[in-house]
């Protein structure tokens, strides 16, 4: 057999976190212990309102291909959600379930990208956004952001940005790998700006839930013409179940609905079922403890982070990272992500997973760990630097 890939798979460049992953599973089966701040994902357990859901409707059967958009009683949830924590009204039949967040972005990208169509992307920003755009044969365009503007792009600088190709624009608020936060109005001038270009504007809101000094303003209140994506992966800590939703505008929905009856036929049901408990009290509350302990972990590593020579130039606002600049310590994150695995046993994301923007200058850590192995993981730096 001839090894013939598609084209396409040049541009598509390894997640390198997750090779970074795999590497530190190697040595924990080597019996070293290992801090891990590189992936992110909750290291909570889903809440047990949501597994109890889970487990229900499996007993009960409801274990069947669903609509390709979802569950209907799952959709008007999402909807009251939106009205409830937001004051916005988002009808139900504009939200779609999705398999995670990413399978929202392939959904949204398959119905929008045209090749050649130019997209424009924050760098730094998440690496799988501008690869999923790729393989839909649309063409990642990077905006670079630093701390003047933070590190989220402006309605200024998207318009001088945009030329013929472009087709639209994609930001995300809370945004990783930074946590910042883009305003009601920075939103408000992004979406006019799309609007005059008649380009379109997706918003990727999957952090939401996990603010701590304020709450994101949700894009759906700056118009209906937004795609907006959330996830039940981050703030509802459901991340292996890979479920999330996409709010559409009305004129594309049934694009949508034709892709998806024929790219995935429909979400997991008993995962779909499972989420219908995400909003209760219960399960509020509890989330809401969480998110606390998150803020209180931030607040804990952030200065310890600085006190060793990293620098974190703003302030992040939302999600479970900090993205810092270690220039000072290195003039290549990458070798040195590498290096705090294999001597030190903390797992880092080097800021080559994130664009072209100096990522050799920065380093990401996740404080998806309790307080405890957040200290330990900050002693063992400060030995390696000899701090």
């Amino acid at each position: 057999m001839t090894y013939r890939p598609a084209a396409r798979l040049a541009d598509i460049e390894p997640f390198h976190v997750v090779e970074l992953l795999t590497r530190a599973r190697q040595l924990e089966a080597e019996g070293r212990d290992i801090i891990h701040m590189e992936v992110g994902e909750p290291d909570f357990p889903t809440p047990e309102p949501i597994a109890r859901a889970a487990v229900a409707a499996i007993n009960q059967g409801r274990t069947l291909y669903t609509q390709a958009l979802g569950l209907p009683e799952l959709r008007a949830a999402i909807s009251v959600f939106y009205r409830e924590r937001y004051g916005v009204a988002v009808p139900a039949s504009r939200i779609a379930i999705t398999n995670g967040a990413s399978g929202a972005l392939n959904l949204a990208f398959a119905a929008l990208a045209n090749p050649g169509d130019e997209w424009l992307l924050a760098d730094p920003g998440y690496p799988c956004n501008r690869h999923i755009l790729r393989t839909y044969e649309g063409t990642p365009v990077a905006l670079p952001v630093g701390p003047e503007s933070n590190f989220q792009p402006t309605a200024a600088q998207v318009d001088a940005a945009w030329i013929e190709r472009t087709s639209g624009l994609l930001v995300a608020s809370p945004a990783n790998p930074t946590g910042t936060l883009l305003t009601g109005e920075e939103i408000a001038a992004l979406a006019e700006v799309c609007r005059r270009r008649q380009g379109h504007f997706m918003v990727d809101e999957i952090y939401h839930g996990l603010t701590y000094e304020t709450d994101a303003p949700t894009a759906c209140a700056a118009g209906d013409d937004i795609w907006v994506i959330n996830s039940f992966s981050k703030y509802f800590q459901m991340t292996g179940w890979r479920l999330g939703w996409m709010v559409i505008p009305e004129a594309y929905v049934r694009d949508v609905e034709k892709l998806a009856q024929n790219l995935v036929l429909c979400p997991s049901t008993p995962a779909q079922h499972a989420a219908l408990a995400a909003f209760e009290p219960e399960t509020i509350a509890l989330l809401e403890e969480r998110r606390a302990e998150f803020r209180r972990r931030r607040d804990f590593l952030a200065p310890r982070l600085e006190a060793i020579g990293f620098r974190i130039t703003a302030r992040p606002e939302g999600a479970f990272y900090l993205y810092c600049d270690c220039s000072q310590l290195t003039d290549d994150s990458f070798s040195l992500a590498r290096d705090l695995l294999e001597k030190s046993g903390v797992a880092a994301t080097p800021g080559l997973d994130f664009g072209s923007n100096a990522p050799e200058k920065h380093i990401r850590f996740a404080y998806t760990t309790g307080v405890e192995r957040l200290a330990e993981a900050t002693e063992r730096l400060a030995r390696y630097f000899g701090r």
